[in-house]
Protein backbone atom coordinates (compact mmCIF):
# COMPACT_ATOMS: atom_id res chain seq x y z
CA UNK A 1 0.00 0.00 0.00
CA UNK A 2 1.34 3.51 -0.62
CA UNK A 3 1.38 5.89 2.12
CA UNK A 4 -0.16 9.34 0.73
CA UNK A 5 2.57 12.03 1.47
CA UNK A 6 2.06 14.28 4.41
CA UNK A 7 0.15 17.13 3.80
CA UNK A 8 -2.19 18.83 1.14
CA UNK A 9 -1.09 20.83 -2.03
CA UNK A 10 2.14 22.90 -1.07
CA UNK A 11 1.64 26.12 -0.05
CA UNK A 12 4.10 28.47 -1.59
CA UNK A 13 5.03 32.29 -1.54
CA UNK A 14 6.95 33.54 -4.83
CA UNK A 15 10.58 34.97 -4.63
CA UNK A 16 14.03 34.38 -6.23
CA UNK A 17 17.60 35.30 -4.47
CA UNK A 18 20.66 35.44 -6.15
CA UNK A 19 22.67 31.86 -6.73
CA UNK A 20 24.65 30.77 -3.99
CA UNK A 21 27.02 28.57 -5.87
CA UNK A 22 28.69 31.74 -7.28
CA UNK A 23 31.32 33.62 -5.50
CA UNK A 24 33.08 30.97 -3.27
CA UNK A 25 28.84 30.34 -2.05
CA UNK A 26 27.82 26.63 -1.75
CA UNK A 27 30.61 25.66 -4.28
CA UNK A 28 33.16 26.15 -1.30
CA UNK A 29 30.99 23.37 0.26
CA UNK A 30 31.77 20.70 -2.17
CA UNK A 31 35.40 20.60 -2.15
CA UNK A 32 36.39 17.63 -1.67
CA UNK A 33 24.79 1.26 25.15
CA UNK A 34 22.87 3.96 26.51
CA UNK A 35 22.02 4.78 29.63
CA UNK A 36 19.64 2.21 31.59
CA UNK A 37 16.49 4.11 33.39
CA UNK A 38 16.05 2.32 36.88
CA UNK A 39 12.39 2.69 36.31
CA UNK A 40 10.30 1.63 39.49
CA UNK A 41 11.91 1.08 42.33
CA UNK A 42 12.91 -2.31 43.69
CA UNK A 43 16.07 -4.15 44.20
CA UNK A 44 16.09 -6.11 41.39
CA UNK A 45 15.62 -3.25 39.05
CA UNK A 46 18.52 -1.34 41.11
CA UNK A 47 21.18 -4.27 41.05
CA UNK A 48 20.46 -5.16 36.97
CA UNK A 49 20.62 -0.81 36.43
CA UNK A 50 24.03 -1.00 38.72
CA UNK A 51 25.34 -4.34 37.40
CA UNK A 52 24.26 -3.30 33.46
CA UNK A 53 25.95 0.01 34.02
CA UNK A 54 29.46 -1.30 35.63
CA UNK A 55 29.67 -3.91 32.33
CA UNK A 56 28.74 -0.98 29.92
CA UNK A 57 31.49 0.86 31.22
CA UNK A 58 33.73 -2.04 31.58
CA UNK A 59 33.51 -3.42 28.38
CA UNK A 60 32.70 0.31 27.09
CA UNK A 61 29.30 -1.04 25.23
CA UNK A 62 28.25 1.99 25.86
CA UNK A 63 28.00 5.39 23.89
CA UNK A 64 29.16 7.48 27.08
CA UNK A 65 29.60 6.58 30.57
CA UNK A 66 29.01 10.60 31.17
CA UNK A 67 25.64 11.57 32.35
CA UNK A 68 22.90 12.01 30.05
CA UNK A 69 22.16 15.54 29.30
CA UNK A 70 18.53 17.16 30.34
CA UNK A 71 15.98 16.58 28.59
CA UNK A 72 15.61 19.81 26.86
CA UNK A 73 18.71 18.94 25.23
CA UNK A 74 17.36 16.10 23.70
CA UNK A 75 19.37 16.43 19.95
CA UNK A 76 20.96 19.68 20.44
CA UNK A 77 24.18 20.12 18.38
CA UNK A 78 22.29 16.75 16.44
CA UNK A 79 21.28 17.38 13.02
CA UNK A 80 18.75 14.86 12.22
CA UNK A 81 18.02 12.59 8.31
CA UNK A 82 14.82 11.27 7.91
CA UNK A 83 14.40 7.48 6.92
CA UNK A 84 12.00 6.01 4.90
CA UNK A 85 13.34 2.77 4.29
CA UNK A 86 9.64 2.06 2.94
CA UNK A 87 10.93 0.33 -0.98
CA UNK A 88 10.38 -3.15 -2.23
CA UNK A 89 10.60 -5.45 -5.31
CA UNK A 90 8.99 -8.71 -5.94
CA UNK A 91 10.50 -11.80 -4.30
CA UNK A 92 12.18 -9.19 -1.46
CA UNK A 93 10.69 -10.88 1.63
CA UNK A 94 8.87 -13.43 2.17
CA UNK A 95 5.85 -13.48 -0.44
CA UNK A 96 5.91 -9.84 -1.17
CA UNK A 97 5.22 -9.69 -5.15
CA UNK A 98 4.85 -5.53 -5.27
CA UNK A 99 6.72 -2.77 -6.18
CA UNK A 100 6.39 -0.86 -3.20
CA UNK A 101 6.65 2.89 -3.82
CA UNK A 102 8.48 2.35 -6.86
CA UNK A 103 5.31 1.46 -9.41
CA UNK A 104 1.86 1.19 -9.55
CA UNK A 105 1.57 -2.17 -10.67
CA UNK A 106 4.23 -3.38 -13.44
CA UNK A 107 6.65 -1.37 -14.66
CA UNK A 108 6.27 1.15 -16.73
CA UNK A 109 6.98 4.99 -17.38
CA UNK A 110 2.97 5.59 -16.97
CA UNK A 111 2.96 3.48 -12.95
CA UNK A 112 6.11 5.73 -11.29
CA UNK A 113 4.83 6.49 -8.19
CA UNK A 114 7.95 8.26 -7.66
CA UNK A 115 9.57 11.89 -9.07
CA UNK A 116 13.45 11.12 -8.75
CA UNK A 117 15.13 7.34 -9.56
CA UNK A 118 18.32 6.80 -6.99
CA UNK A 119 22.14 6.42 -8.81
CA UNK A 120 22.94 3.25 -8.02
CA UNK A 121 26.83 3.17 -9.70
CA UNK A 122 27.55 2.42 -6.45
CA UNK A 123 25.82 -1.01 -5.42
CA UNK A 124 26.00 -4.23 -7.51
CA UNK A 125 23.45 -5.38 -9.41
CA UNK A 126 23.36 -8.26 -7.51
CA UNK A 127 22.13 -6.23 -4.88
CA UNK A 128 19.13 -4.60 -6.98
CA UNK A 129 16.22 -5.16 -8.94
CA UNK A 130 15.86 -4.85 -12.29
CA UNK A 131 12.59 -3.33 -13.60
CA UNK A 132 12.43 -4.83 -16.63
CA UNK A 133 12.83 -1.15 -18.39
CA UNK A 134 15.39 0.30 -20.28
CA UNK A 135 16.70 3.70 -20.71
CA UNK A 136 17.72 5.46 -23.98
CA UNK A 137 21.21 3.96 -23.80
CA UNK A 138 19.24 0.82 -24.03
CA UNK A 139 20.82 -0.61 -20.55
CA UNK A 140 18.72 -1.90 -17.57
CA UNK A 141 16.76 0.44 -15.47
CA UNK A 142 17.01 -0.55 -11.85
CA UNK A 143 15.67 0.24 -8.39
CA UNK A 144 16.37 -1.40 -4.42
CA UNK A 145 14.60 -3.26 -1.87
CA UNK A 146 15.07 -1.64 1.57
CA UNK A 147 14.76 -5.08 2.57
CA UNK A 148 18.40 -5.68 1.50
CA UNK A 149 21.01 -5.23 3.96
CA UNK A 150 23.65 -4.11 1.65
CA UNK A 151 21.55 -1.26 0.42
CA UNK A 152 20.94 0.01 4.10
CA UNK A 153 24.29 -0.70 4.68
CA UNK A 154 25.97 1.58 2.31
CA UNK A 155 22.99 4.12 2.78
CA UNK A 156 24.20 4.13 6.31
CA UNK A 157 28.12 4.49 5.36
CA UNK A 158 26.75 7.58 3.42
CA UNK A 159 25.44 9.33 6.11
CA UNK A 160 28.49 8.53 8.35
CA UNK A 161 31.10 9.49 5.48
CA UNK A 162 29.46 13.00 5.34
CA UNK A 163 29.03 13.52 8.96
CA UNK A 164 25.49 12.94 9.81
CA UNK A 165 24.84 11.01 12.57
CA UNK A 166 21.76 10.99 13.53
CA UNK A 167 18.53 9.23 11.82
CA UNK A 168 14.63 8.97 12.48
CA UNK A 169 13.59 6.00 11.05
CA UNK A 170 9.99 6.02 9.53
CA UNK A 171 7.30 3.24 11.06
CA UNK A 172 4.12 3.92 9.82
CA UNK A 173 1.20 3.17 12.07
CA UNK A 174 -0.81 2.11 9.46
CA UNK A 175 0.73 -1.28 8.27
CA UNK A 176 1.71 -2.15 11.85
CA UNK A 177 -1.79 -3.79 12.67
CA UNK A 178 -1.12 -5.83 9.64
CA UNK A 179 1.31 -9.17 10.88
CA UNK A 180 3.33 -9.23 7.38
CA UNK A 181 3.64 -5.59 6.95
CA UNK A 182 4.87 -5.26 10.47
CA UNK A 183 7.15 -7.97 9.99
CA UNK A 184 8.70 -6.04 6.96
CA UNK A 185 9.62 -3.06 9.17
CA UNK A 186 10.74 -5.24 11.74
CA UNK A 187 13.26 -6.19 8.84
CA UNK A 188 14.33 -2.58 7.66
CA UNK A 189 14.80 -2.10 11.14
CA UNK A 190 17.04 -4.45 11.85
CA UNK A 191 19.01 -3.48 8.79
CA UNK A 192 19.37 -0.59 10.17
CA UNK A 193 20.29 -1.51 13.51
CA UNK A 194 22.84 -3.57 12.29
CA UNK A 195 24.42 -0.44 9.69
CA UNK A 196 24.09 2.24 12.15
CA UNK A 197 26.30 0.01 14.63
CA UNK A 198 28.47 -0.89 11.89
CA UNK A 199 29.36 2.83 10.83
CA UNK A 200 28.63 4.43 14.43
CA UNK A 201 25.29 6.14 13.53
CA UNK A 202 22.74 6.82 15.78
CA UNK A 203 18.96 6.06 15.43
CA UNK A 204 15.59 6.52 16.63
CA UNK A 205 12.23 5.46 15.63
CA UNK A 206 9.97 7.91 14.41
CA UNK A 207 5.99 6.97 14.10
CA UNK A 208 3.97 8.21 11.62
CA UNK A 209 0.33 8.35 12.31
CA UNK A 210 -0.82 9.21 8.52
CA UNK A 211 -3.84 6.81 7.20
CA UNK A 212 -3.64 5.09 10.74
CA UNK A 213 -7.70 3.89 11.65
CA UNK A 214 -8.59 6.54 14.28
CA UNK A 215 -10.14 3.54 16.71
CA UNK A 216 -6.73 1.80 16.84
CA UNK A 217 -4.10 4.49 16.21
CA UNK A 218 -3.47 4.18 20.23
CA UNK A 219 -3.07 0.75 20.70
CA UNK A 220 -1.45 -0.40 17.57
CA UNK A 221 1.02 2.29 18.12
CA UNK A 222 1.58 1.08 22.05
CA UNK A 223 1.86 -2.80 21.16
CA UNK A 224 4.46 -1.86 18.77
CA UNK A 225 6.70 0.42 20.97
CA UNK A 226 6.67 -2.99 23.96
CA UNK A 227 7.23 -5.37 20.40
CA UNK A 228 10.02 -3.14 19.54
CA UNK A 229 11.21 -2.92 23.20
CA UNK A 230 10.64 -6.75 23.97
CA UNK A 231 10.87 -8.78 21.22
CA UNK A 232 13.26 -6.39 18.66
CA UNK A 233 15.30 -5.53 21.54
CA UNK A 234 15.95 -2.16 19.14
CA UNK A 235 15.99 0.55 21.25
CA UNK A 236 18.71 -1.61 23.92
CA UNK A 237 21.03 -1.51 21.06
CA UNK A 238 24.62 0.93 21.55
CA UNK A 239 22.73 2.81 18.35
CA UNK A 240 19.91 3.80 19.57
CA UNK A 241 19.83 7.74 20.25
CA UNK A 242 18.64 7.65 24.50
CA UNK A 243 18.46 10.89 26.66
CA UNK A 244 19.18 11.12 29.86
CA UNK A 245 19.02 7.01 30.13
CA UNK A 246 15.58 7.41 28.23
CA UNK A 247 14.96 6.26 24.34
CA UNK A 248 14.07 9.13 22.18
CA UNK A 249 10.98 8.72 19.74
CA UNK A 250 8.81 10.69 17.69
CA UNK A 251 4.93 10.93 17.36
CA UNK A 252 4.51 12.32 13.78
CA UNK A 253 0.86 13.58 12.47
CA UNK A 254 -1.23 13.80 15.54
CA UNK A 255 -3.16 17.22 15.60
CA UNK A 256 -3.04 17.50 11.55
CA UNK A 257 -6.40 18.52 10.58
CA UNK A 258 -6.59 14.83 8.37
CA UNK A 259 -4.79 12.45 10.73
CA UNK A 260 -6.37 10.71 13.38
CA UNK A 261 -5.78 11.70 17.44
CA UNK A 262 -8.04 13.24 19.56
CA UNK A 263 -6.39 15.88 22.59
CA UNK A 264 -7.73 13.16 25.55
CA UNK A 265 -6.20 10.43 23.62
CA UNK A 266 -3.17 11.85 22.39
CA UNK A 267 -2.49 12.92 26.07
CA UNK A 268 -3.17 9.52 27.43
CA UNK A 269 -0.72 7.49 25.23
CA UNK A 270 2.18 10.69 25.77
CA UNK A 271 1.81 9.91 29.92
CA UNK A 272 1.96 6.03 28.87
CA UNK A 273 4.89 6.52 27.27
CA UNK A 274 6.70 8.88 29.53
CA UNK A 275 6.22 6.52 32.10
CA UNK A 276 6.75 3.22 30.58
CA UNK A 277 5.92 0.01 32.56
CA UNK A 278 7.22 -3.67 31.74
CA UNK A 279 7.39 -3.92 28.40
CA UNK A 280 8.13 -0.23 27.39
CA UNK A 281 11.19 1.96 28.79
CA UNK A 282 10.18 5.67 29.55
CA UNK A 283 10.87 8.02 26.64
CA UNK A 284 11.86 11.31 25.50
CA UNK A 285 9.26 12.46 23.03
CA UNK A 286 9.60 14.52 19.92
CA UNK A 287 6.61 15.71 18.09
CA UNK A 288 6.46 16.44 14.68
CA UNK A 289 3.57 18.50 14.86
CA UNK A 290 1.53 20.99 12.42
CA UNK A 291 3.63 24.19 11.26
CA UNK A 292 0.85 26.40 12.71
CA UNK A 293 0.25 24.60 16.22
CA UNK A 294 1.16 27.83 17.98
CA UNK A 295 -2.18 29.15 16.86
CA UNK A 296 -3.68 26.14 15.85
CA UNK A 297 -5.11 27.25 12.46
CA UNK A 298 -3.90 26.15 9.05
CA UNK A 299 -2.37 22.61 9.30
CA UNK A 300 -3.74 22.30 12.18
CA UNK A 301 -6.92 20.86 14.40
CA UNK A 302 -8.68 23.87 15.91
CA UNK A 303 -9.78 22.19 19.17
CA UNK A 304 -7.94 24.45 22.30
CA UNK A 305 -7.43 20.61 23.87
CA UNK A 306 -4.33 20.76 21.46
CA UNK A 307 -2.47 23.75 23.18
CA UNK A 308 -1.63 21.16 26.18
CA UNK A 309 -0.39 18.23 23.69
CA UNK A 310 1.66 20.03 21.37
CA UNK A 311 3.26 21.92 24.54
CA UNK A 312 3.80 18.56 26.29
CA UNK A 313 6.59 17.23 23.87
CA UNK A 314 10.13 17.43 25.10
CA UNK A 315 11.07 18.44 21.51
CA UNK A 316 8.53 20.60 19.07
CA UNK A 317 9.17 19.88 15.32
CA UNK A 318 6.77 21.54 13.06
CA UNK A 319 6.68 20.47 9.53
CA UNK A 320 7.84 22.75 6.95
CA UNK A 321 7.66 21.15 3.82
CA UNK A 322 5.67 22.53 1.52
CA UNK A 323 5.05 25.97 3.49
CA UNK A 324 6.94 27.73 1.23
CA UNK A 325 8.89 27.48 -2.21
CA UNK A 326 11.70 29.98 -2.22
CA UNK A 327 14.03 32.06 -0.42
CA UNK A 328 11.84 34.85 0.24
CA UNK A 329 8.80 32.42 1.54
CA UNK A 330 11.58 30.85 3.69
CA UNK A 331 11.93 34.13 5.30
CA UNK A 332 8.57 35.27 5.82
CA UNK A 333 8.08 31.42 7.75
CA UNK A 334 11.21 32.29 9.70
CA UNK A 335 9.48 35.49 10.66
CA UNK A 336 5.97 34.54 11.20
CA UNK A 337 6.48 31.24 12.64
CA UNK A 338 9.82 29.74 13.66
CA UNK A 339 11.06 32.71 15.52
CA UNK A 340 7.54 33.46 17.88
CA UNK A 341 8.03 29.05 18.11
CA UNK A 342 11.26 29.24 19.36
CA UNK A 343 10.54 31.93 21.73
CA UNK A 344 7.45 29.58 23.00
CA UNK A 345 10.18 26.54 23.46
CA UNK A 346 12.20 28.72 25.33
CA UNK A 347 9.33 29.65 27.59
CA UNK A 348 8.49 26.07 27.86
CA UNK A 349 11.69 24.48 28.20
CA UNK A 350 11.52 22.47 25.82
CA UNK A 351 13.75 21.62 22.59
CA UNK A 352 12.71 23.22 19.04
CA UNK A 353 13.69 21.12 15.82
CA UNK A 354 12.88 22.97 12.56
CA UNK A 355 12.55 21.25 9.57
CA UNK A 356 14.82 21.74 6.33
CA UNK A 357 13.88 20.28 2.78
CA UNK A 358 15.72 20.72 -0.60
CA UNK A 359 13.03 21.05 -2.92
CA UNK A 360 9.18 19.42 -3.49
CA UNK A 361 8.18 16.96 -6.30
CA UNK A 362 5.35 14.35 -6.77
CA UNK A 363 3.92 14.77 -10.46
CA UNK A 364 4.26 10.97 -10.14
CA UNK A 365 2.61 9.86 -7.21
CA UNK A 366 -0.50 12.32 -7.62
CA UNK A 367 -0.93 11.44 -11.66
CA UNK A 368 -1.28 8.13 -9.91
CA UNK A 369 -4.48 9.21 -7.89
CA UNK A 370 -5.94 11.19 -10.54
CA UNK A 371 -4.63 14.69 -9.72
CA UNK A 372 -2.46 16.78 -11.50
CA UNK A 373 0.80 18.30 -9.78
CA UNK A 374 3.93 20.17 -12.19
CA UNK A 375 7.24 18.36 -11.95
CA UNK A 376 9.70 19.90 -9.33
CA UNK A 377 6.91 22.35 -8.24
CA UNK A 378 9.35 23.35 -5.75
CA UNK A 379 12.51 23.71 -7.23
CA UNK A 380 15.40 22.95 -6.13
CA UNK A 381 17.35 25.86 -7.52
CA UNK A 382 20.78 23.98 -8.01
CA UNK A 383 20.57 23.81 -3.46
CA UNK A 384 20.45 27.49 -3.14
CA UNK A 385 16.82 26.84 -1.97
CA UNK A 386 17.85 24.35 0.69
CA UNK A 387 21.04 26.54 1.51
CA UNK A 388 18.66 29.57 2.00
CA UNK A 389 16.75 27.48 4.94
CA UNK A 390 19.69 26.78 6.55
CA UNK A 391 21.19 29.93 6.82
CA UNK A 392 17.93 31.49 7.82
CA UNK A 393 17.39 29.02 10.83
CA UNK A 394 21.12 28.98 12.14
CA UNK A 395 21.40 32.55 11.73
CA UNK A 396 18.61 32.93 13.95
CA UNK A 397 19.81 30.76 16.53
CA UNK A 398 18.64 26.97 15.98
CA UNK A 399 20.82 24.76 17.50
CA UNK A 400 19.10 21.19 16.22
CA UNK A 401 17.55 20.78 12.29
CA UNK A 402 15.62 17.93 10.65
CA UNK A 403 16.46 17.46 7.30
CA UNK A 404 13.60 15.88 5.30
CA UNK A 405 14.22 13.33 3.54
CA UNK A 406 17.48 10.45 3.00
CA UNK A 407 15.41 8.76 0.84
CA UNK A 408 12.07 10.09 -0.09
CA UNK A 409 11.57 9.75 -3.98
CA UNK A 410 7.91 9.93 -3.73
CA UNK A 411 7.50 13.63 -2.78
CA UNK A 412 11.11 14.64 -4.67
CA UNK A 413 12.74 15.39 -1.34
CA UNK A 414 15.57 12.83 -1.28
CA UNK A 415 19.14 13.57 -0.05
CA UNK A 416 20.68 10.80 -1.46
CA UNK A 417 22.46 10.28 -4.97
CA UNK A 418 19.93 10.83 -7.73
CA UNK A 419 20.18 9.48 -11.29
CA UNK A 420 20.75 12.46 -13.20
CA UNK A 421 21.97 11.26 -16.81
CA UNK A 422 18.77 11.39 -19.06
CA UNK A 423 19.38 8.03 -20.72
CA UNK A 424 19.47 5.97 -18.20
CA UNK A 425 15.99 7.35 -16.78
CA UNK A 426 13.16 4.68 -18.00
CA UNK A 427 12.29 6.34 -21.71
CA UNK A 428 9.18 8.42 -21.63
CA UNK A 429 9.20 8.98 -18.35
CA UNK A 430 8.67 12.12 -16.38
CA UNK A 431 11.65 12.55 -13.61
CA UNK A 432 13.46 15.36 -11.84
CA UNK A 433 17.35 15.32 -12.63
CA UNK A 434 19.72 17.02 -10.59
CA UNK A 435 21.21 19.59 -13.24
CA UNK A 436 17.33 20.30 -14.79
CA UNK A 437 18.27 24.13 -13.72
CA UNK A 438 21.48 24.11 -15.48
CA UNK A 439 23.63 23.49 -12.36
CA UNK A 440 26.24 21.03 -12.51
CA UNK A 441 25.88 19.03 -9.43
CA UNK A 442 28.12 15.99 -7.76
CA UNK A 443 26.34 13.02 -7.40
CA UNK A 444 26.07 13.49 -3.48
CA UNK A 445 25.73 17.00 -3.79
CA UNK A 446 22.84 17.12 -1.24
CA UNK A 447 24.35 14.83 1.53
CA UNK A 448 27.86 17.31 1.39
CA UNK A 449 25.41 19.93 1.92
CA UNK A 450 23.85 17.92 4.72
CA UNK A 451 27.53 17.37 6.33
CA UNK A 452 28.40 20.74 6.17
CA UNK A 453 25.07 21.67 7.87
CA UNK A 454 26.10 18.82 10.77
CA UNK A 455 29.19 20.74 11.16
CA UNK A 456 28.00 24.14 11.47
CA UNK A 457 25.30 22.94 13.87
CA UNK A 458 27.06 20.53 16.13
CA UNK A 459 30.37 23.84 16.37
CA UNK A 460 27.17 26.59 17.05
CA UNK A 461 28.34 28.12 13.94
CA UNK A 462 26.05 30.16 11.07
CA UNK A 463 27.18 29.96 7.79
CA UNK A 464 29.64 32.76 6.74
CA UNK A 465 28.03 35.35 4.64
CA UNK A 466 27.81 34.92 0.83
Amino acid sequence: MNTLPRFGLPIVLPWHEPDPWKCGGLQAHFSACTGQSAGKIGVVRIFRHVVGWALCVTLAGCASAAPPPLVPQALAGRVVVGYQGWFGCPGDFENNTQWLHWFQGEPSANSLLVDMLPALGDFPVSALCDTGLRGADAKPVYVYSSQTASVVDRHFQWLREHGVTTVAVQRFVSELADAAKRRRADNVLRHVNAAALRHGVDFFIAYDVSGAPATSVIDTLLADWAHVSRELFAINSRAYLHTDGRPVVQLWGFGFRDRPGEPGEVAALMLQLRQGDEDRKPAVLIGGVPSQWRMRTGDSKADPGWDKVYRSFDVISPWLVGRFNDAAGARRVLDTLVIPDQREARRLGVGYLPVVFPGFSWHNLMARHGRASALAAIPRQCGEFFWAQVTLLLGAGADRLYLAMFDEVDEGTALFPIEDRSDRLPVGAALVRGSEAGCELPPDGYLRLAGRVAGHVRDGTAPAPR
